[in-house]
């Protein structure tokens, strides 16, 4: 029997060992992103990293080992670049898998939720997103555009599809920096009853990227969603794509 003693400590969540795998052997450039990952820890949020030339004299590796380290944990939302250079990351936003609003998830984690409109226009339905709205194809549909922001940070873009019958005066009444939600429930008296989503991780477009505010490269979260009102009518369609350096996605799971 193994002795519980002998087993490499490691924190919960972690990777088994640290990542490295049996035969002991591991790429340079890790070694160094997980020396680098230490001393994020010392520095803490905010704090401004050494240079590349700085970090490769420390580590006595290359400045291409050390920027592929660097590389990585950018991907993974640990560091960012400011203009200053590069800092340490804050923890990533936790966003329930509900119903629940982008606005009500931000805020549960002590964060001011925003949104700046791109667009907002009417278009003949196609009959492509015709059922999944419960539209007649050809007929008038909003396409609502928003970046979301969480302390004025861009962390997404959001589409949302709805029938203009539903929403008549969405173009008047509604303020385009508020929770979509909030204002069918409140000015409309339409309660959401359930939905479909998918999750997927995907590469931005160009002008995505250029929305957000993200290299093209950056890894994204997508999730599409077709949501019903309480009387089961189809409802809406939404397109969110939410940057995976800054969203974590959370859900409890319960037996059928």
């Amino acid at each position: 029997m193994e002795d519980q003693n002998q087993r490499p400590a490691h924190r919960p969540g972690a990777p088994v060992r640290s990542g490295i795998p049996e035969h002991g052997r591991i790429p340079k450039y890790y070694a160094v992103k997980a020396r680098i990952a230490d001393l994020l820890d010392e520095l803490g949020e905010g704090g401004l990293l050494p240079t590349e030339r700085d970090l490769a004299e420390r580590y006595e590796v290359s400045r291409e080992t050390v920027r592929q380290a660097l590389r990585e944990l950018l991907l993974e939302g640990r560091v960012r670049r400011s203009g200053r250079g590069t800092v340490v990351a804050g923890p990533k936003l936790e966003q329930p898998l509900s119903l629940a609003s982008y606005t009500e998830g931000v805020r549960r984690q002590g964060r001011r939720p925003g949104r700046n409109l791109i667009g907002l226009e009417q278009f003949p339905c196609p009959p492509e997103l015709a059922i999944g709205i419960g539209a007649e194809a050809g007929e008038p549909v909003w396409h609502l555009e928003r970046v979301l922001l969480a302390d004025d940070e861009r962390v997404g873009l959001e589409s949302t599809y709805i029938r203009v019958a539903r929403a008549p005066r969405l173009d008047i009444d509604f303020q385009p920096d508020s929770s979509f939600y909030g204002y069918l429930h409140d000015s409309l008296g339409i309660s959401f009853g359930d939905a479909d989503e998918k999750l997927e991780t995907v590469l931005a477009t160009p002008r995505e990227a250029l929305l957000i505010g993200t290299p093209p490269a950056l890894p994204m979260l997508l999730i599409h969603r077709f949501s019903r009102d309480r009387d089961g009518r189809p409802l809406e369609r939404v397109r969110s794509l939410y940057r995976g350096d800054r969203f974590s996605f959370t859900t409890r799971l319960r037996p059928e």
